[in-house]
This record gives structure tokens, sequence and C-alpha cells, in this order.
């Protein structure tokens, strides 16, 4: 977790605490070190966020306190209408309802005078071919790719023809007219890359696989780029 990241969960965990919450307390919650809740503290408590603290006692976020209201430029919002417009068009359901729920929140809390850029944006997703459906649950994958987890697949390619693959999978990517599963196979020894709306049976497993998932991306980051270095020197 980044710093950031971590100052801000910090003030989310005062925040909904209704006694003073220890260091330890908070250290153990963001499985982090004491010292660096301390060092995270000082650092709040410097840019005027109103926390008390007491030595035994624990930390106090006065009552009233919120984070500074959402501030976004014109093309800043017309940028986050065609992100959601073309999720909410393309995404699995789970993500495209969460699309909606965002244009709706941004309308909500945006400037009287911004509004227009919302409601009367001069951009748009519409009108690009749609994901075929897909056969297997993205918003169950989505949490397996999150906790690390194998899935067992039954899959049928382009010349339909099943196999029965274990996979370790570590994204999802969402393109125009397809969304694939990005993930190392444990039959091929390799990453692969599996259509959702070609997958026969998915099997969700309670295993978690071997290797951490960012090392998994940035091993598979960099086999693409060397497969894409090659195909510009074939010219």
């Amino acid at each position: 977790m980044r710093r950031t990241e971590r100052l801000f969960q910090i003030i989310q965990i005062l925040r909904r605490a209704s006694r003073p919450v220890t260091a330890g307390d908070v250290a153990g919650e963001l499985e982090t070190s004491l010292r660096t809740i301390y060092r995270d503290m000082a650092e709040l408590i410097a840019q005027r966020v109103p926390i008390r603290g007491e030595a035994g006692i624990g930390y106090v976020l006065d009552r009233g306190f919120d984070m500074p209201p959402l501030m976004l430029t014109p093309d800043e919002i017309e940028a986050a209408v065609l992100g959601a417009q073309w999720v909410a068009g393309r995404g699995d359901v789970a993500l495209a309802t969460a699309a909606r729920d965002l244009i709706a929140k941004i309308g909500a809390v945006i400037p009287e005078h911004l509004r227009p850029f919302l409601v009367d944006s001069t951009v748009s997703a519409s009108g690009a071919p749609r994901a075929r459906p897909d056969t297997i649950d993205l918003t169950q994958l989505r949490a397996w790719i999150h906790s690390q987890r194998k899935v067992a697949l039954c899959y049928r390619d382009e010349d339909e023809r099943q196999t029965e693959r274990i996979v370790w999978p570590i994204g999802i990517g969402y393109f125009e007219a397809a969304r694939i599963i990005i993930a190392w196979c444990e039959l091929r020894l390799d990453f692969r890359h599996f259509r959702t709306d070609r997958v026969v049976t998915a099997e969700f497993l309670d295993q978690r696989y071997p290797t951490r998932r960012n090392v998994l991306r940035t091993a598979w980051r960099k086999q693409m780029d060397e497969a894409a270095d090659r195909r510009t020197a074939l010219g």
C-alpha cells in the first residue's frame, strides 16, 4: 500500500471509531509496523488533520472533519464520463452497474457550474460493437484474482476443440468485441489468454497460486513487450 493510500485509510479508521484507537490497532488493520503508524500520525497532524492522541489511550479524530470535496476540471469530468460510458456498455454486469453509479455520484458532488460537462458531454462511447456474453462469472473471477486463487477451466478454442486447464488468473482484458482472462496456464507452463465467451465451465478453487500476482503481471508485461518488439523488428 502506498503511503498516500495508507494516510487516507488511517483517517477512515479514526472516523468510523466510537472510541480512541491505538496505534497497535491501526497497525494491525493495515498490516504494517507501529513505527510506520507513529510516523504517519505525525505527518497527518503536521498537515493539520485534527487528530488528538495520548500515550496509552489512543488517537481520536475530531468530529466534523472531512476530506476535501471532489474537485474536477471540465476535461477530467468528460474523461470520467467517457470511461464510465465505455464500461457501462462493455463491462460485465457488476462493473456496468458500478460505472453508472459512478456517473451519478460525480453528478451529486460537482459544483453546479460544472454540471453541463456531465449531462451534455462532448464525448461518447456509444455505437461501438459490444462484447459477446460471458460464460464465466466475472464478478467472482475478479474476486479470485484479488485473492490469488486458481481456477479450473474447460475451454473451447476457435476450432471448437475443448481442453481442461488449471490457471492462475492475474487480470481481465476488456476489448471492444471480446473480454479475455490473462492467466498462467499449468498445462502449457506459460501465460495464456482465454476469451470469456469460450469458457465451457469454470470451477473456482480454494487453492492459492504460489507466486504473487504482481510478480506474474510484471513477467507477463515483459513477455508482451518482447513479443511486440519482435513484431516491430520483422516489419
